[in-house]
């Protein structure tokens, strides 16, 4: 049967050492080799605690892990307070999930940062900027995701790209010049397709050439001038576009109907 253990290793406990022998057993509640909370088998311990979630609290402090961490998933979360501090980070993770959320604040230095993902994931939006600057990349893209658009320019400078790219795309429209020189092509790119166009002028002479790109797209025709004679073709292009140049005027030659006038004998 799908999610059994196979019939080689799965771990049968020994009933007689069982507090829950007369309770549970009788009633048909635990299964030796199935549904048991006595032996060290996840799947039997949780399918154990799901047919009698009553009994999860009893184990929050257990010495084995995986029970204690199982328990936490079905024990109340008034009971769960003692357990940010437990010494197996896969416990953590687990109160972390369940945990009321004004309580989660406890755990946003925990070594382990799945925990501080998670806490980033969960937590009230005006805890949020305490961990804009944890150590992993991974929580502070969390908080980059969650945090009110108009608090994100703290994160503007962060060393990490990813997190960048997701402040350039929230980041207010007033705030985007601040970003418009990041070291990051990827970054400016953003910039360039989210800043008002008579800002966007400022990208016009950008190293990247998409950058230029999208900004001659955007601005005011008459600011593309200086793109006439850009390296880059598609940039030339855009820009004699939408000035409706001949495509001659890029080198200086002119076009057929535009040879000046010569004396003739």
């Amino acid at each position: 049967m799908p999610g059994r253990e196979s019939p080689v290793s799965v771990p049968v406990a020994n009933c007689s050492l069982c507090p829950f022998r007369g309770k549970t057993l009788l009633m048909g509640r635990c299964m030796p080799g199935d549904t048991c909370v006595f032996v060290e088998s996840g799947r039997q311990i949780d399918r154990f605690f799901r047919v009698n979630p009553a009994y999860a609290e009893h184990y929050l402090h257990d010495s084995f892990w995986e029970r204690r961490a199982i328990a936490v998933r079905y024990a109340s979360q008034k009971s769960l307070a003692d357990l940010v501090h437990d010494e197996d980070e896969v416990v953590r993770r687990a109160v972390a999930y369940r945990l009321p959320q004004a309580q989660l604040k406890q755990l946003i230095n925990d070594s382990d940062r799945e925990v501080r993902m998670t806490v980033a994931d969960r937590i009230a939006s005006d805890e949020l900027e305490k961990l804009a600057n944890d150590p992993d990349y991974i929580v502070r893209l969390t908080v980059a995701r969650r945090l009110p658009a108009g608090r994100l320019f703290r994160l503007i400078n962060d060393k990490d790209l990813q997190v960048r790219k997701v402040v350039a795309e929230r980041l207010p429209e007033v705030g985007l010049g601040l970003m418009a020189h990041d070291n990051a092509p990827e970054v400016r790119r953003i910039i360039a397709e989210r800043m008002n166009p008579a800002d966007a002028v400022t990208l016009l002479h950008d190293s990247d050439w998409v950058v230029r790109y999208i900004a001659a797209q955007r601005v005011a025709p008459e600011a593309l001038v200086c793109l006439v004679n850009d390296p880059e073709p598609d940039v030339r292009a855009e820009a004699q576009k939408r000035l409706n140049l001949h495509p001659a005027h890029e080198t200086g030659v002119h076009g057929p109907d535009e040879r000046p006038e010569t004396m003739h004998d």
